[in-house]
């Protein structure tokens, strides 16, 4: 039994690894090809560039631009969230193997992922919604770069002061304690084991959805910037007094609103 936990376990790993990198893959191709000046797996047409400028050929967006930048949101998700959420699904696994032990646990083990990325899938629409919104306030430009600098003031004060309220260290409690998670929500079978992806993906999103929204910041396909994001809610989830270091994050992103705000501000 010893053995098919340690094969189980590292089944789960090899999954989640590949899931993450395959996400990454496809983002650093958008991003070279973005770069190169062609948006076509977006959804828009080819960007002209003149100069250092970069114009847009195309007016508005299409239902397929749409579409495709909801998928562009959901598998940088993946690739962002999945490494944290790999000790939450590791436990999942292996109580769910011991509980079943004349079973295969693989597909509960599935659906509870799957229910865990489609919470993020939701969330991708909801970001894509608020990029084409800001898109037709000319607050992002065409390379989903904030143009605005209250703009940028604005999510940093917001995400600042939201790192530091109790909703935010509720949600990130749950993220941060599996055992304490699936102790208190645990449902037994396959229809359990999705409600309970539902839930831990929800306060996931809950504790960081303003996270996300620093992407219109740094640029949303800056891969470094979506990488350092990344490391941050990694660090919060999984290293010790992670929440610290998420509540310091909080106060430095408070700080540089502040600045920002002063006339001769690093961005005035």
């Amino acid at each position: 039994m010893e053995r098919i936990f340690r094969r189980d376990r590292a089944l789960v790993i090899i999954a989640l690894a590949a899931l993450s990198l395959v996400s990454w893959i496809y983002l650093a191709i958008l991003a070279a090809d973005m770069a190169a000046g062609d948006m076509s797996l977006m959804g828009m047409e080819q960007m002209a560039t003149m100069g250092q400028a970069m114009t847009q050929t195309m007016s508005g967006w299409t239902l397929t631009t749409f579409v495709l930048m909801a998928l562009m949101w959901w598998i940088m998700m993946v690739g962002m969230m999945v490494p944290s959420a790999a000790p939450m699904i590791l436990l999942f696994a292996m109580i769910t193997r011991k509980q079943a032990r004349d079973e295969n646990p693989g597909l509960r083990i599935a659906l509870f992922t799957a229910a865990y990325l489609l919470i993020w899938s939701a969330f991708s629409v909801a970001a894509t919604l608020a990029q084409w919104a800001l898109t037709e306030a000319a607050l992002v430009s065409p390379m989903m770069v904030g143009t605005s600098r209250w703009l940028t003031i604005g999510l940093l004060l917001a995400c600042g002061i939201y790192q530091l309220t109790p909703l935010k260290q509720a949600c990130l409690g749950k993220c941060r304690s599996p055992l304490s998670f699936l102790m208190t929500k645990w449902l037994p079978g396959n229809l359990g084991a999705l409600k309970m992806g539902l839930s831990h993906g929800a306060y996931c999103v809950g504790c960081c959805w303003l996270l996300m929204a620093l992407l219109f910041v740094g640029g949303v396909m800056n891969l470094l910037w979506v990488a350092l994001i990344a490391i941050l809610v990694l660090g919060e989830k999984v290293m010790p007094r992670g929440d610290l270091a998420g509540k310091a994050g909080g106060i430095a992103m408070i700080a540089l609103a502040a600045y920002m705000i002063l006339p001769d501000g690093l961005f005035g």
